[in-house]
């Protein structure tokens, strides 16, 4: 298999998101996009879906979405025929609760070990099982300060290509690409692994 050249991808593509996608979706590698079915999910699951209909699409479900999330999820599961799979943290939300109390606190000591259990591990094992070479993200440079650094094509310290198509676009482009293409939003959205504004959850972290 011929070894993609990252640089190249970054400097012609890493601007267009349609074409970066393609790029993407074209190497002959097992892809997945992945979501959390929060603002402007629907573009990259829109881009990815109008290349490859059946690209794996990865949610990890942490138990703590909001009822619009999970009513988001499911209108874009049937809009844009979804091959979803669902992963979820080993113990439920009120299997650890019961055990281990509430929701930790981003600055206290269990919430690293929280985000490794609902987040992390999930992500890890579904890209394990699903054999995951390519991983379409929907991160933004805007969003946090690990973002901004960022290159829109990177590979991660498994070895997989990370391909981010919207790395460089603002709220404004977002907004116009769902109204251009009717797709709905969802901004009621949680994360209880990030807690704060700008604080990223671990997944995209290095």
């Amino acid at each position: 298999m011929t070894t993609p050249d990252l640089k190249q991808a970054n400097a012609e593509l890493g601007r267009d998101p349609e074409r970066l996608t393609a790029w993407a979706l074209g190497l002959g590698r097992r892809a997945f996009v992945s979501t959390s079915f929060g603002p402007f999910s629907a573009v990259t699951l829109h881009l990815a879906t109008r290349v490859d209909p059946q690209v794996a699409v990865l949610w990890v479900d942490s138990g703590y979405g909001t009822a619009a999330m999970y009513r988001y999820a499911d209108e874009l599961e049937r809009l844009l025929r979804l091959n979803l799979k669902i992963y979820r943290p080993r113990r439920s939300r009120a299997h650890r609760e019961a055990v281990d109390g509430p929701l930790p606190e981003v600055h206290e000591p269990g919430h690293a070990a929280f985000t490794e259990e609902v987040k992390l591990e999930p992500f890890s094992r579904a890209v394990r099982e699903l054999g995951g070479q390519v991983w379409l993200t929907g991160i933004r440079a805007e969003e946090t300060a690990e973002r901004a650094r960022m290159e829109p094509v990177a590979e991660t310290r498994d070895g997989v290509i990370k391909v981010a198509p919207v790395l460089h676009w603002n709220a404004r482009q977002m907004h116009e690409y769902l109204k251009r293409h009717r797709l709905p939003n969802n901004v009621d959205d949680y994360d209880p692994t990030m807690e704060e504004d700008r604080r990223e959850c671990g997944l995209h972290v290095g």
